[in-house]
């Protein structure tokens, strides 16, 4: 979690992952504190740096000044109220997803489980997933490196419990089974280097229906 935080200070992180970040930066305050700390040394870093004349100024002031991604210290970090999600989303993912869930083009995927494929983002492909409460994912595995953040409701499998706010990652090494938590659905917006294999008897009948 630390090389992903420090990833997302310097932005050297993929977009979607840069606005995974930045959306549980705004859902959780767990961690706000210490990306702070890190943009504080990399500020000070800088300017103990010589200066470095640039080839082309105006070009790079310019695609400085017309970026949309939302700095740190821009994001109300005021924690959602219960159910807030249902409707909202952060700012941080409303360039990918939209401004609503509402408004999200859900697809069915398994019974009591539903999926809105944004494509690929910057080498990555990314996903919302909604979850009935209570309700098990097949057992699954990655090709590649997933990182899972928690919009609403949470889950549970091998490695924990997650709530909102919460960043689950897993790569080839986990096979697990995620089990949305009674009471509430869960909604996850997932970023994903490579394709998920399901393992498990009953998942491998449904791949061909979900690839």
């Amino acid at each position: 979690m630390d090389e992903l935080l420090a990833g997302y200070a310097a932005g050297t992180l993929s977009y979607p992952a840069q606005a995974l970040v930045g959306a549980h930066l705004e859902l959780s305050g767990r961690n706000r504190g210490y990306v702070s700390s890190l943009e504080t040394l990399a500020g000070l870093d800088l300017d103990g740096s010589e200066p470095v004349p640039l080839s082309d100024r105006d070009t790079a002031l310019g695609a400085i000044f017309s970026s949309e991604a939302p700095l740190l210290d821009e994001i109300s970090f005021s924690p959602p109220q219960k159910g807030s999600v249902s409707s909202g989303v952060p700012r941080s993912l409303q360039s990918i997803i939209g401004s609503s869930m509402n408004e999200v083009a859900w697809k069915g995927l398994l019974p009591g489980v539903r999926e809105c494929r944004f494509g690929e983002i910057d080498g990555c492909n990314t996903s919302l997933l909604w979850v009935r409460g209570g309700r098990a994912l097949p057992s699954h595995t990655h090709h590649g490196a997933e990182l899972t953040l928690v919009l609403q409701g949470g889950f549970s499998d091998d490695d924990g419990h997650f709530v909102t706010g919460d960043i689950a990652f897993a790569d080839g090494d986990v096979d697990h089974k995620p089990i949305a938590d009674k009471g509430e659905d869960c909604i996850c917006f997932a970023v994903t280097a490579g394709r998920l294999e399901l393992t498990g008897p009953i998942g491998r009948w449904f791949a061909p229906f979900i690839s």
